[in-house]
């Protein structure tokens, strides 16, 4: 299947050893533990590069994975580690990080949005001037200021200190690119305005790619210096003037250009003409991006002429006019928040633009990295597409959103959206075309969503996520994180009642049908107390809803046979909120099935059993054997706890009142009144817990329930009960019922029918008529 091709050799051994840095090429020195690299271990660039890009987005999306204090340090000796590209990104990097990797030859550096990083990490950028060929210093915002204020006190850590003492920011006049000789690309995305970009820029004649974005830029001529050189220019929500188109038309070398523009209070409006003098003076552009600005005449061919003919990407054909004028198709063209990606014939390779899905993947694929607000908006269309329509380009809309999320895992618009088109993605629909592996990358990005954000809207979208999958089994490679989360969702008081509903439902699925170790770890992170809370709330409301009935089926599910958890239930009050949800809501038959069920699973604990014993709590237990309600599972489940009770023989049954004798003929006659081939609501793993009251006489009546409920079972559903009974040893336990004087007749018969059905199965396991 598409994308489920397994990860090389190389990227799974360097995941492991991030994750077992002192089992692998580390070691811990001091005090302190101070990680240092083993003195035989000597890393070539490629594989250094990929430690450190591949350690920055598992800081970023592995919740699992610690963030290594002194890392960076590994990588401060060139002698036994080489460094040449990296991309750092966001507040995990800090100045001393730059400075630790200060002796390494730097081909290409690239850091994003990194705040913490001040001018002293500027200063360290000089000493990668005699090698760096591309830097990017996109949204770096305090790269250009250094901290004022009181001097640092004897051995205190600058970084440290900036965080606890208030500082006034000042620009820093000393930096300068002089010596950055082969520097060729630049990205000063964002630059403060107090900065002079014009004369930050002199030095650097050789540029050939210049990115600008959001720089203000008061004197645009100084641009012409690079006219012979520069290919790529980005001026994104740069201000367009007459002086800076003027000044653009001169750079003839220029084959990728972006006058892109997010600015609603733009002055500027894109003619006609302006388009053709593009055109016909960079005769060498392989890509241009002209998003988000207002067209004040019409550029475009009139409809009629539009509609003719099939969509084609000669220029000849285009239906905008200035493009008629290009001599080859553009490779790519931003027309998105554009009139002009509505028309037919577009002279391009790929088109961003809210046309179509085509568009919009392409507007994702293109923005998403240093254009979040536009990826949002284009995240929103293809959510619309995929909601009212059909998204036919399903793997691709896919990675590009799980590529935001995990790109902008601080940014709540995209969170939301991204969030969101994930539900409608990754429903039944589309699901056969999906790997194990894209579909494992949903989860993780969808619970990194529920970590980061507590607003509700993230949460709900995110909960309804993982309703798409099979749960547990496409859950349990994350299943001790999703319950966690799914838990603190549900910690608060009041809570949005659909995202309580949704997380009660997930947590239910969770524990049902997983194994009793996993029941127990999910014990003790406060299951059991966070679903009795939320009963407890509902009691006092009032309100037996979807919330309450899940809540008391989780409990059904966690208990069953993992006794530390129906220990818990007895001491988190559990009791009490069962006789006050049986007075409050005396007629809610799905709540009582559940409840029953739950203590059944008490009841199995020989231990616990004592504390059931109590005259209220068995005359609640005797008056349900006559209940009628969801068939007759709630009398069932009654009768089981009580055969349970007795099989603990006559000498435990201190009180007075109720009669145990009185109380056994109640479950004779519960017992008589079943039909035994009624269908049932309920799912046996194991026949152990019923298997242990057949070979006894001190409570033929535990005996007989435990036998009824064999028969019925093998009877109504052999192919999944027959074999089940057979490899537990039932049949031999059910020839000792036989055996018995103590056993009654009428038990016997149907320990011989059991028998028999069983012996029935296996001579013909495939008879289709059962």
């Amino acid at each position: 299947m598409s994308g489920d091709d397994p990860d090389s050799l190389m990227s799974l051994c360097t995941v492991f050893c991030l994750k077992n840095l002192r089992r692998t090429m580390c070691y811990s020195e001091g005090e302190r533990n101070q990680l240092q690299l083993r003195p035989d271990v000597f890393l070539p660039g490629e594989i250094c590069d990929r430690l450190v890009n591949v350690y920055m987005d598992l800081v970023h999306t592995d919740s699992d994975f610690e963030q290594q204090d002194g890392f960076f340090q590994l990588f401060s000796d060139p002698r036994s580690t080489r460094l040449t590209r990296l991309q750092l990104r966001e507040d995990l990097v800090r100045d001393r990080d730059l400075e630790a990797i200060g002796k390494q030859d730097l081909m290409e550096l690239h850091l994003s949005c990194c705040s913490h990083v001040t001018a002293r990490g500027l200063r360290t950028l000089c000493s990668f001037r005699h090698s760096l060929r591309s830097l990017s210093l996109f949204g770096c915002s305090s790269i250009f200021f250094r901290k004022s204020g009181a001097p640092l006190a004897a051995g205190e850590d600058q970084d440290e200190a900036e965080e606890e003492r208030l500082q006034q920011r000042t620009v820093d006049l000393d930096f300068s690119f002089q010596g950055f000789n082969r520097l060729r690309l630049l990205n000063l995305g964002g630059l403060p305005a107090e900065l002079d970009v014009e004369t930050l820029l002199r030095p650097l004649p050789a540029l050939t790619s210049l990115d600008l974005s959001a720089v203000h830029l008061p004197r645009p001529a100084f641009l012409t210096q690079w006219k012979e050189r520069l290919a790529s220019l980005v001026l994104y929500n740069v201000e367009l003037t007459e002086e800076l188109i003027h000044t653009l038309l001169q750079m003839s070398r220029l084959r990728k250009k972006e006058v892109s523009s997010n600015q609603r209070t733009s002055k500027f409006k894109m003619t006609r003409k302006i388009l053709s003098s593009i055109v016909q003076s960079l005769v060498h552009l392989v890509s241009l991006d002209i998003s988000g600005h207002i067209m004040l005449d019409n550029c475009t061919v009139p409809a009629f002429e539009d509609a003719v003919g099939r969509p084609s990407i000669e220029p000849c054909k285009s239906s905008i006019y200035p493009f008629q004028e290009l001599k080859r198709p553009l490779q790519f063209l931003g027309l998105y928040n554009t009139t002009l990606c509505n028309v037919t014939h577009i002279p391009a390779h790929k088109v961003t633009g809210s046309k179509n899905e085509d568009q919009i993947l392409n507007a994702i694929e293109a923005y998403t990295e240093q254009r979040p607000e536009l990826a949002h908006r284009a995240i929103n269309q293809l959510f619309d597409i995929a909601r009212i329509q059909h998204c036919s380009q399903l793997l691709r809309a896919l990675q590009l959103v799980i590529t935001a999320l995990k790109t902008h895992k601080y940014d709540k618009s995209i969170q939301v959206t991204g969030s969101a088109a994930l539900f409608y993605l990754t429903n039944t629909e589309y699901r056969s075309d999906q790997s194990v592996r894209l579909r494992r990358q949903v989860i993780q990005v969808v619970l990194n969503g529920m970590e980061q954000y507590q607003e509700v809207t993230v949460q709900r979208n995110c909960c309804l996520t993982l309703c798409n999958f099979s749960i547990p089994e496409e859950l349990e490679f994350q299943y001790h994180r999703v319950n966690l989360l799914l838990l603190k969702i549900l910690e608060p008081a009041r809570q949005d009642d659909s995202i309580q509903r949704i997380a009660v439902h997930l947590c239910n699925a969770l524990v049902c049908q997983v194994d009793n170790d996993h029941k127990e770890a999910v014990g003790k992170m406060g299951f059991v107390k966070t679903m009795l809370n939320l009963i407890q709330k509902k009691l006092q409301d009032r309100m037996c809803d979807q919330v309450m009935e899940f809540s008391w089926s989780a409990l059904w599910n966690i208990t069953d046979e993992t006794p530390d958890n129906c220990q818990m239930f007895l001491e988190c009050n559990g009791m009490n909120l069962f006789l006050d949800c049986l007075k409050e809501f005396p007629d809610k038959q799905e709540l009582h099935r559940n409840m029953l069920g739950l203590l059944g699973n008490v009841a199995e604990v020989k231990a616990l059993r004592p504390q059931l014993l109590t005259k209220q709590f068995i005359t609640v237990f005797s008056e349900l054997l006559d209940s009628k309600a969801d068939g007759i599972e709630v009398s069932y489940n009654a009768c089981g706890v009580l055969s349970h009770i007795m099989f603990d023989g006559s000498d435990v049954w201190t009180m007075e009142e109720p009669k145990r004798s009185h109380v056994m003929d109640k479950m004779w006659a519960a017992i008589q009144s079943w039909d035994v081939s009624s269908r049932r609501n309920i799912n046996y793993r194991s026949f152990e817990p019923i298997l242990r009251l057949l070979p006894q006489s001190c409570a033929p009546v535990s005996q007989h329930w435990a036998t009824w409920a064999l028969y019925n079972l093998v009877s109504v559903y052999p192919s999944k009960y027959c074999p089940l009974l057979i490899k537990e040893g039932g049949v031999i336990l059910l020839q000792k019922v036989l055996e018995l004087e103590s056993s009654h007749q009428e038990t016997k018969d149907m320990a011989r029918k059991v028998m028999e059905q069983c012996e029935n199965f296996k001579e013909d396991p495939m008879d289709t008529s059962r």
